[in-house]
């Protein structure tokens, strides 16, 4: 129970049968609510409130915040604007007594804002529309009680309706049935069924054999890589600027000579997302379907721009009021599949790919149960399609999590190994009770498509060290108000523009004026530098920083499954705070480095990330850890928010890449798609070749290319804007 909860029952008794709390406030033995008066100033539900408040606030600074700290945020919150309706409508309170109680009110609201204000992820349970569970309408009633108000009954809860068949949840995109309609002749293609393999089992007839197969991953490895033969690398056309790395153009050259099931599981920065979607091209797999992790999907999109420029692909969103069922990808994440499922089963896919494949592992899952029942669908309806598991994690690991992986992928159903699988088992002549069908059986199943290469074995491909960006997009509310902000500060900077353009004389310049354009940004930088408060490039940068925060750490959670240590790095103390919150919701152990850190307690963390195997995240600050202190046992990094400069974010990554790194270093550097950050990111890159080619770069002053980029960003923004309005 909440102190308010105690200190309104750990009270002395009076002879009067009653008893008191700190404040003075009367309550009975019993505890039965008491209807509401007026009351001084230490009485009543404000000072429960004011009280409750400072715990949070207490709370939000000795992170990570627990379930039950953002429970009483939202509480009090909630009985913030009810006690304030209230007052409004209390007609027996005169002016002065109301402005009083509004008064104290602001202060409790005050506070809460400085709170949200430093874990912005409290934000959301402000909305009118967040969720109040259970165990917050239970404490809302403690703390009314303790303030003297009456507690409303609840009303009898209503008996929940007996569950929906699940076809029923599943719907069908406006596109998908204009889809339909406009190839009305179209016949179901169930041309898979008349090659399927069908293998009759001779001597392995009434042995069980998916248990051994599974086990012979642990028994039979003796050190061999899991990886099936690869076929030298065929000339793949491809768009100007992309090139396949060896490593890369085996898996292609292997479906386009006519494999089509793989596990690609390669480790993370090894380039997978390329090798599937040139693999689909090369075996005109279209239409596509891919199935990703929420906080991938917009980069899987950004992807296939890349790689196919020629394929349109399209992202799935909630009910998919928005897709284009025409386009030749579609994208959609594990999260909304459930609702998909039928008409993605029908609509006559010829490829099918999954990213983070151990996202299914639990085949008793409904995500798990989704992925399967789309893929069986299109291994029923099409010849040999294109299907594609990709994950980072080691085979080695947990081969049982590979059930649902391999059931994907056709190699087995739920009691035997099916068509090719159970052909190469046969032709091996040997059954488990034979000494050497572990080794035969694991054989076996690689060359259905196992692909597994880490970054030492294939260092000679890739570089040494590389800036890989992740285009995330911001959903919900916080994005829409990112991009209001981002239009408002654009349309700012056009009325100052078109301002100084009719206030100059001379003759007219045509198009648009950059000289103008740059004396404009120019005066908006220097005002936003002196002014702390409004929308300017300063706040909405640290804004979009706040809003990236879950999907970055998202993102490390997913690494550190894959690849083990990871090293984050973040500007801002929320952003941290945020992470670190993440990490601990999904039972990751983390170190963190931190400004306000003593000498003893930052070398206690180092010491933590580098020599403990189970902690497996470190939390950084890019000002308080990107110099001086080693973090190279991690060869993976994030990088949360942008830097204004190269500078900074070359002393990050040379945490982890330094003399006596062993492995080839990979930065994911997350980017908010469709925002000020995408440019931000275009500019320090353009900053960093510049340096990069200039005989004496490293003479360059930080100062200035901080100002330059922000700059830069700002006369970006503009021009943007008045092409936008047709003035270029």
């Amino acid at each position: 129970m909440a102190r308010a909860g105690q200190r309104g029952q750990g009270a002395t008794r009076s002879d009067a049968g009653r008893t008191r709390n700190d404040s003075g406030r009367p309550r009975t033995d019993s505890g039965a609510p008491r209807r509401r008066g007026p009351r001084p100033d230490q009485q009543g539900i404000i000072p429960v409130l004011a009280e409750v408040a400072g715990e949070v606030e207490r709370a939000v600074q000795r992170p990570p915040i627990r379930p039950s700290t953002r429970t009483k945020f939202q509480v009090v919150a909630l009985l913030v604007r009810e006690e304030r309706a209230r007052t409004m409508a209390d007609a027996s309170l005169g002016p002065s007594r109301r402005g009083e109680q509004l008064k104290r009110l602001d202060g409790v609201a005050t506070m809460l804002a400085r709170i949200a204000a430093r874990d912005t992820s409290l934000l959301h349970l402000l909305d009118d529309e967040a969720r109040v569970s259970d165990g917050a309408r239970a404490y809302k009633a403690q703390l009314m009680r303790a303030g003297g108000l009456e507690v409303p009954d609840e009303p009898e809860p209503t008996p929940p309706p007996a569950p929906a068949p699940t076809v029923e949840k599943r719907v069908i995109p406006q596109s998908v049935l204009s889809h339909q309609r406009s190839n009305p002749f179209l016949a179901p293609d169930y041309s898979a069924a008349a090659q399927r393999i069908a293998v009759k089992p001779r001597r392995l007839a009434g042995w069980e054999l998916l248990e051994p197969l599974f086990r012979s991953f642990e028994e039979a490895s003796a050190g061999a890589p899991a990886c099936m033969p690869l076929p030298e690398p065929r000339f793949v056309p491809l768009p100007p600027g992309r090139q396949l790395m060896p490593h890369q153009a085996g898996v292609v050259a292997a479906a386009a000579g006519g494999h089509r099931t793989f596990l690609l599981a390669d480790e993370p920065g090894l380039g997978k997302t390329a090798q599937a979607l040139v693999a689909a091209q090369v075996t005109n797999s279209y239409p596509l379907l891919v199935v990703v992790p929420n906080v991938v999907k917009t980069n899987w999109a950004h992807e296939v721009g890349m790689w196919t420029p020629l394929r349109r692909a399209t992202v799935v969103h909630g009910d998919g009021e928005t897709v284009d069922a025409f386009a030749d990808v579609v994208i959609v994440n594990y999260e909304i599949l459930d609702r998909h499922v039928g008409w993605m089963g029908d609509f006559g896919f010829r490829g099918m790919i999954i990213d983070e494949a151990h996202f299914i592992k639990n085949k008793g899952s409904q995500r798990s149960q989704n992925v399967l029942a789309v893929s069986q669908r299109i291994r029923e309806r099409i010849a040999r399609p294109l299907l594609m598991a990709l994950t980072g994690t080691p085979l080695i690991n947990d081969i049982e999590d590979f059930r649902a992986i391999w059931q994907f992928l056709g190699w087995i159903d739920d009691t035997k190994p099916l068509g090719s699988l159970m052909a190469a088992l046969e032709e091996t002549e040997l059954t488990p009770a034979d000494r050497g069908f572990a080794s035969a059986a694991r054989t076996a199943v690689i060359e259905q498509g196992i692909v597994r290469r880490r970054k030492v074995d294939v260092v000679a491909d890739i570089p040494a060290r590389r800036v890989a960006d992740l285009p995330v997009e911001l959903d919900g509310a916080i994005g829409r108000s990112i991009r209001a902000a981002e239009a408002a500060l654009a349309q700012r900077l056009v009325a100052h523009y078109r301002s100084a353009l009719a206030a100059r004389h001379g003759a007219p310049v045509e198009g648009i004026d950059l000289e103008l354009a740059r004396r404009v940004a120019a005066a908006e930088l220097k005002d936003s530098s002196e002014r702390s408060t409004g929308d300017n490039v300063f706040t909405m940068v640290r804004r979009i920083g706040q809003a990236k925060a879950g999907l970055a750490a998202d993102y490390t959670a997913q690494l550190a499954r894959n690849v083990g240590k990871v090293v984050f790095f973040a500007k801002h103390i929320d952003v941290m705070d945020t992470a670190e919150q993440t990490f601990a919701d999904r039972g990751i152990r983390y170190a963190s480095i931190r400004g306000e850190q003593t000498p003893r307690v930052r070398a206690k963390n180092i010491k933590a990330f580098t020599e403990d195997p189970e902690v497996q995240v470190v939390v950084c600050s890019l000002t308080a850890a990107g110099v001086g202190i080693n973090l190279q046992v991690a060869s993976n990094m994030v990088l949360a928010e942008l830097s204004w400069t190269d500078a900074e974010q070359t002393q990050a990554i040379d945490r982890i890449h330094r003399i006596g790194q062993s492995e080839p270093v990979t930065a994911w550097r997350i980017i908010a798609a469709q925002t000020i950050d995408a440019k931000i990111a275009e500019l320090i890159d353009q900053k960093s070749g510049l340096a990069a080619r200039a005989l004496d770069g490293a003479g360059e002053q930080e100062g200035s290319a901080s100002a330059d980029v922000q700059l830069e960003a700002l006369v970006s923004l503009l021009t943007d804007a008045l092409k936008a309005e047709g003035l270029a």
